[in-house]
């Protein structure tokens, strides 16, 4: 097809790929993924992107996700970015020409790094054909480059084909172009300009079977006459086309056929090796006159320093179509010339095997963990399946496959997941893998298991009988999750009391389990345990268990400190999953702390992180929190968003943690806006054991809200005996409620532990600042409310400061409105990156520290100068504080 014809009908999108050009040039980078049907247009539009960004004078770098390359990690980043890569240390690890085994992350930013400062010399454009067949390592690579270019001279486009299950593209986030079919006017003139002798009859059944596909209209007038009757359109359209393309193929001879064949196997093998191997393949020499034949058939043409199949669908067509026997001899001849690139020969030599090979399932096993250490996950699942295949002995294979589902399940990997089990046979599987694949099922099947009490009695059974200690104690960490988080019924204290007589460790997973079972009957036991465990040490994994047992029991002091300190670490080894989640956690309990600048720039953080590794429960819950900030700060449209947002996402269904603190900001929103019955209503609804939004101990954080409401709508008696009976945990946030009760409730003075919270110390002067005004105590009340208006205006919470207000006006004291600081002007990202700098930190570090370029930091700070009124990185420190 000609340059001219391939655009037939896509001037809409040509443009729309003109303007991102134009904007990409101009610093203002973006990505884009163009989705379509074979045959649909995409590489005709990617060819555009090439030779307008050459006009524009724009690097242009490509890659092209190859099938047989698909499980080599970075193989696709290699194509990419091996020009600019010369003197990064960290990608030449990835690639294999260096000594180390960066993690993936680490990748992602080298990569990231290295284009942007690239682009800061010349504007760069990434090219990338045939994402569905990148290597999941590359994949996620470039998806994370792709939604961090937004400052910078790059433009991402990638090709691929509609959406398939578990489509990882789809998962990025990045924006999409999908190709529709060419209208009839536009698909005709397309096959009277390539075929114009066609009579009015075969022009109609062309018409007709291409259905507006481009590369159809073109071939299938080339194709073979059918015979007399035969039912023209019988085959799908793709596999009329590979009919069309192995027809031409046939044609050719020995020679030609060979290097078509070893083509298809490796379409990334140079020119020398792909002639080696089809000399070998054919019996007889293969030269580039043999391969200029192959060229003049259209079914291939060159490629930099080898070949390329015109399109996939050709490949497709030679490769199935061959016999089984050339298909083995083909990657049997490319593996012999390979063996300066090791990943490849090996995965061509387990191309080419039938039946067990136990060296080569070894070197499988090896090459897994190796792929494991890198990052690259998906890689080493596929190391793994492939292992099984080679393996004799069922046991083996069976336990090789168990070993690539945990893989797949501790990234997300779901469908992967599921098709390995559905693969192999699991009825011979003992105790202790029944018990592990119990906990890859708690993984990718969470939210299938529709009877939660249920699956906590399996979860437990699996437990006692694993004879591992460390897997029993993960599945009762498991059970236990679920009787915290999930609506599990009022009557589970059994099964609660179960799961904690099982632990019989003081480590910190353990006391992890017994804060989620047993927090009413050990919670004050726990927390004293909590803090050993933490003197004694022990690194980052366990402060997370601490910290979030120290959560789930109301301590949100330490648990934010325990759970940073185990975020730090998770920044510093790159592990973005486990520092998604972090973030989520310890930011719920700083919003009751007030820590509200810091929680929403790390909530933010959270779900953007979420995008890059697909934990994307985690986004949920991290709208819950930042919609409870929306409304304390009164930004009340944004909360009801944000919760409505969460009410009817399927995630968040049947999760009683995440609807209870859903609640507590939506009856926020409703006292704020003055709906005070609804207020009641909504917050008194937790404490019903019938309600979906009833959580056993977390309804007892609800107190303070429950009784404002109950105040304002007077209902206090209802509210004192909907709390009556709430347990005693000192020093936790279940000591608050009691002491906001006692205030409320019985007039007692603010006890020590609540002066500590500045939130609720604030809301309790401003309920006794009310009072003392009632009283006609008016300078006890003034200095009540002053305290709490200066406490509210510098959390920034709004509508209690201008309850505040009104109650000193109604005092005698005018009271100026609060006047909002120069940090309040900056977007949490933009506040983020501006502490970090009045810290101290350069551009790189920070940049190292939120996984973005140091060129979209500066950025950032470059615009952050302004909006607080200062010129020199070390006034940030004044104008923040």
């Amino acid at each position: 097809m000609r340059a001219g014809e391939k655009l037939f009908g896509r001037a809409g999108e040509v443009a729309r790929l003109d303007r991102i050009l134009g904007r990409a040039a101009a610093a203002r980078g973006s990505a884009l993924v163009i989705r379509g049907e074979p045959g649909i247009g995409k590489t005709a539009l990617l060819e555009w992107v090439t030779d307008a960004a050459g006009q524009r004078d724009m690097r242009v770098l490509t890659a092209a996700g190859v099938e047989n390359e698909s499980r080599l990690p970075y193989a696709a980043l290699h194509q990419l970015l091996y020009p600019l890569a010369a003197v990064n240390p960290v990608l030449h690890a990835a690639f294999g020409i260096a000594e180390g085994r960066p993690d993936l992350y680490a990748v992602a930013l080298a990569a990231l790094e290295v284009l942007a400062d690239a682009a800061a010399v010349r504007p760069i454009v990434l090219v990338i054909d045939d994402l569905h067949w990148l290597d999941s390592a590359s994949a996620d690579v470039l998806a994370f480059v792709g939604r961090r270019v937004g400052s910078d001279a790059i433009l991402a486009v990638g090709a691929t084909r509609t959406v398939a299950v578990d489509d990882p593209q789809r998962r990025s986030g990045i924006p999409e172009l999908m190709l529709d079919r060419l209208t009839g006017a536009d698909s005709a003139a397309l096959l009277d300009t390539h075929a114009p002798q066609l009579s009015p009859a075969v022009r109609d059944r062309f018409l007709a079977e291409a259905a507006g596909n481009p590369l159809a209209l073109v071939e299938l007038p080339r194709s073979p006459a059918p015979s007399a009757g035969a039912p023209t359109a019988a085959l799908p359209l793709n596999s009329r086309l590979e009919a069309t393309f192995a027809a031409r193929a046939s044609e050719l001879g020995v020679p030609e056929s060979a290097l078509l064949l070893i083509l298809a196997a490796d379409a990334a093998c140079d020119a020398r090796r792909l002639l080696a191997a089809a000399t070998e393949a054919a019996g007889e020499p293969v030269t580039l006159r043999d391969a200029q034949r192959a060229i003049d058939t259209g079914l291939i043409e060159a490629a930099g320093n080898g070949f390329r199949f015109r399109h996939p669908l050709v490949r497709s067509a030679i490769y199935q179509r061959a016999p089984l026997a050339a298909r083995l001899d083909a990657h049997r001849c490319l593996a012999a010339r390979l063996t300066d690139f090791p990943d490849r020969r090996l995965w061509h030599l387990a191309s080419a095997t039938l039946g067990p090979d136990a060296d080569l399932a070894a070197d499988l096993e090896r090459h897994a963990e190796q792929a494991r250490q890198r990052g690259a996950i998906m890689s080493a699942v596929a190391a793994l399946h492939r292992a099984a295949e080679l393996t004799e002995r069922p046991e083996q294979a069976t336990a090789l496959v168990l070993r690539a589902a945990e893989l797949a399940s501790e990234i997300g990997a779901r469908h992967e997941v599921e098709r390995l089990l559905a693969a192999t046979d699991l009825s011979a599987l003992g105790p202790a893998e029944r018990a592990r694949l119990a906990n890859v099922h708690e993984v990718v099947r969470f939210q299938r298991f529709t009877d939660p009490a249920g699956r906590v009695r399996e979860l437990t059974d699996f437990a006692e009988a694993a004879g591992n200690p460390e897997l029993r104690v993960q599945l009762l960490w498991r059970a236990a999750s679920r009787c915290f988080f999930q609506a599990t019924g009022p009557d589970t204290a059994a099964a609660r009391a179960r799961i904690a007589a099982l632990v019989d460790t003081d480590d910190p997973i353990a006391l992890a389990v017994l804060a989620y079972t047993v927090p009413e009957e050990r919670g004050a036991e726990v927390l004293e345990r909590l803090q050993k465990a933490a003197d004694a040490g022990g690194g980052p994994d366990v402060l997370r268990f601490l910290g979030s047992a120290a959560l789930v029991l109301g301590d949100f002091a330490r648990s934010s400190a325990w759970l940073d300190s185990a975020a730090a670490d998770a920044r510093a080894q790159g592990r973005m999953a486990v520092l998604a989640r972090l973030l989520t956690s310890a930011n719920w309990g700083r919003l009751w702390l007030g820590g509200w600048d810091q929680a929403s720039a790390e909530l933010t953080e959270s779900r953007a992180l979420v995008e890059d590794t697909g934990e994307v429960f985690y986004a949920v819950a991290s709208q819950t929190s930042t919609g409870a900030v929306a409304a304390m700060r009164g930004d009340l449209d944004e909360a009801e968003r944000l919760l409505d947002a969460v009410a009817t996402s399927p995630l968040a269904a049947g999760m009683s943690y995440i609807q209870i603190a859903r609640v507590q900001a939506r009856g926020l929103v409703h006292l704020f806006r003055g709906e005070i019955p609804e207020a009641y209503a909504v917050l008194a609804r937790t404490f019903d054991p019938v309600s979906p939004t009833y959580h056993r101990y977390m309804r007892w954080w609800l107190v303070p809200e429950l009784l404002d409401a109950a105040l304002a709508a007077q209902r206090v008696d209802e509210a004192r005996a909907l709390i009556s009976g709430m347990p005693d945990v000192p020093a936790t946030m279940m000591a608050v409620a009691a002491e906001y009760a006692a205030v409320i409730l019985d007039g007692a003075p603010i006890g020590a532990r609540t002066a500590q919270w500045p939130l609720y110390r604030a809301r309790l002067q401003l309920h006794q600042g009310r009072l003392e005004r009632r009283r006609h105590r008016i300078a006890e009340a003034r200095d009540l409310l002053r305290a709490a208006r200066d406490t509210f205006d510098t959390l920034g919470a709004v509508p209690w400061a201008e309850m505040a207000r009104a109650e000193l006006r109604a005092a005698g004291e005018l009271s100026g409105r609060r006047v909002s600081s120069a940090r309040e002007n900056l977007s949490p990202q933009e506040l983020q990156i501006a502490t970090l700098a009045a810290q101290g930190l350069t551009n790189r570090q920070i940049a190292e520290r939120l996984f973005l370029s140091h060129r979209t930091v500066g950025s950032h700070l470059y615009r952050v100068y302004p909006k607080l009124g200062v010129t020199r990185r070390s006034q940030l420190a004044g104008a923040l504080a």
